[in-house]
């Protein structure tokens, strides 16, 4: 006759039973390929859940906002109990300058992968938000530690952020082609853009290309009719339906534009204009100042993916790829968005920031300081904003310990030495300059240099992948030899001078003696004392080629 079970027997069996299924299960779950899967898939799911909708935040006075929502970053599963504050959270919009980060970072999330992490300890994780308005409110809500910005443009955002002390720490790339004006088939120079209807966003960086471009040919935005967009796509949109004569586009909707528009064309872009758009990161001070070691790494690491991708075509290939998954685009897409950037070196921020003090090209207090100046008087920036010192945050360039040739700073364009033929290639710009010689010399004087100082060198500076013509002109008093001769020579001493200041290219130049040939319409007969005046002058163009 069979036992029968007691009580505490049973119990001990049912022990057995439910250990041998949760062990099962547990083998099951993290033991094998199909019970990984199916965790992945909930904890996916589970992101999902938590990043639907809007995000809301908090502002400083206690209001509550609503912003489009980031596109979501994974957390990897490496980084459960690892709290927010001891990640950096960069904000990111679509634009294939922020490529080294994303490589050196292994992608968008903060993980254990990333050379961040490896070399330096450091969690990074990049947020793509694209719309502006959001991206700041993110920022002053503390989401984000870092947001993206161009150092032209920050002059004109000040009035929302000044009392936040924010800080630019590092200068990320240059547009190299990423913004363009576009027309129509009758404009053939930025000169005929004078009376025409252009479409531009105010107060951003295609607002900056556009007033720069038109001071390269002695104008400003009060010469054009302007059409102010509420952003660039809108913009192209106009451009394309026929309702302006010019548009400033970001890429690829410069491509768009041409190809909807019969006879359209680029004008020019940041190809010409190298040294212009200066795409930044900007901190709050207070963040940055609890936080340098971070920054500190951030920076050197950053550089260090600038220099390998710089140097290597897998390198930017993989940049690519990684970028393309976060900002849900190709491979093929990002490679073409990286190629119009110039992803700048540790030397290139030193320059950036001014702490090379033989360096003579664009920097980044120039442009802030320039643009701010004009930003103001067009209301579109406050009638007082912090000055550069208190806008900068030097600490990370000075701390990197980086060396060797990757690091260091892009060099010149290297220009062949000029033709005959070049002396009549069609001007991209045109910009007249009365600069006064005395009476048959060819010598420079103080007021000719400050002319220079203060009505072209920033244009040629800004414009550097361009030639310059410059054109010397005299009225008819004397022979003609006398006053070819002399006036080939005064272009060639206004070239001097831009060369030894500046550090330019000597091919770069375009020599050009008219002599009397080429005299302002109005005065061909040189008929008065004003009109010899306005002919003896210095002309001179941006050249393509």
């Amino acid at each position: 006759m069979a036992k029968r079970l007691t009580t505490f027997s049973k119990f001990l069996i049912t022990l057995l039973i439910v250990g041998a299924v949760a062990f099962a299960g547990y083998f099951f779950l993290n033991k094998t390929g199909a019970g990984q899967s199916l965790k992945d898939a909930a904890e996916a799911a589970q992101n999902e859940a938590e990043n639907v909708g809007s995000s809301t935040a908090t502002s400083e006075g206690g209001e509550t906002t609503t912003a489009p929502a980031p596109t979501s970053t994974k957390r990897d599963k490496s980084l459960k109990g690892v709290s927010d504050d001891e990640i950096l959270k960069v904000q990111l919009f679509t634009w294939g300058g922020y490529a080294p980060g994303v490589y050196f970072n292994e992608g968008f999330a903060a993980n254990k992968r990333s050379r961040f992490y490896k070399e330096y300890g450091l969690l990074v994780e990049f947020i793509l938000q694209d719309d502006f308005g959001a991206s700041r409110q993110m920022w002053r809500t503390d989401q984000v530690n870092l947001f993206a910005a161009t150092a032209d443009a920050l002059s004109g955002e000040m009035e929302g952020l000044v009392k936040y002390d924010p800080q630019i720490i590092m200068q990320t790339d240059w547009s190299r082609g990423g913004d363009a004006i576009v027309v129509t088939r009758e404009i053939k120079n930025v000169n005929d853009l004078r009376g025409k209807k252009v479409a531009y966003t105010p107060g951003t960086p295609s607002m900056t290309f556009l007033v720069k471009t038109l001071e390269a040919a002695g104008m400003t935005i009060k010469d054009i009719k302007s059409v102010e967009m509420p952003d660039n796509p809108k913009a192209a949109a106009a451009f394309k339906t026929g309702n302006v004569d010019a548009a400033c586009v970001w890429s690829p909707d410069d491509i768009f534009c041409v190809e909807a528009v019969k006879g359209a064309r680029v004008l020019q872009s940041t190809k010409e204009a190298s040294h212009l758009i200066a795409d930044v990161f900007v901190g709050k001070k207070a963040y940055i100042n609890a936080n340098k070691d971070k920054i500190h790494k951030f920076y050197e690491g950053w550089m260090k993916g600038a220099a390998e991708i710089n140097g290597s075509n897998s390198n930017k290939t993989k940049a690519a790829k990684l970028l393309g998954e976060g900002m849900g685009l190709t491979t093929e897409d990002m490679l073409g968005a990286i190629d119009v950037t110039r992803l700048t070196t540790h030397g290139d921020n030193q320059n950036f920031f001014g702490l090379d003090k033989s360096y003579t090209g664009v920097t980044g207090e120039e442009l802030y300081r320039d643009m701010g100046e004009i930003f103001k008087s067009l209301n579109l920036a406050p009638s007082s904003f912090p000055d550069w010192r208190q806008t900068r945050y030097i600490g990370a360039v000075q701390a990197a310990n980086l060396t060797g040739r990757q690091h260091e700073p892009e060099g010149g364009r290297k220009f062949a030495a000029p033709t005959k033929a070049d002396e009549k290639l069609p001007e991209l710009s045109s910009k007249p300059i009365s600069i006064t010689f005395p009476s048959g010399s060819a010598t420079l004087g103080s007021n000719a240099k400050t002319l220079i100082d203060n009505q072209f060198s920033s244009v040629a500076k800004s414009f550097g992948n361009t030639r310059i013509r410059v054109e010397g002109n005299t009225d008819t008093d004397g022979s003609r030899d006398l006053n070819m001769r002399l006036s080939k020579q005064r272009a060639e001493a206004v070239a001097g001078y831009l060369q030894s200041e500046y550090g330019m290219n000597r091919n770069r130049f375009i020599i050009v003696g008219n002599g009397p040939d080429k005299p302002v319409a109005g005065c061909e007969q040189n008929q008065n004392a004003r009109c010899k005046e306005k002919n003896r002058r210095t002309e001179f163009q941006l050249v393509g080629g």
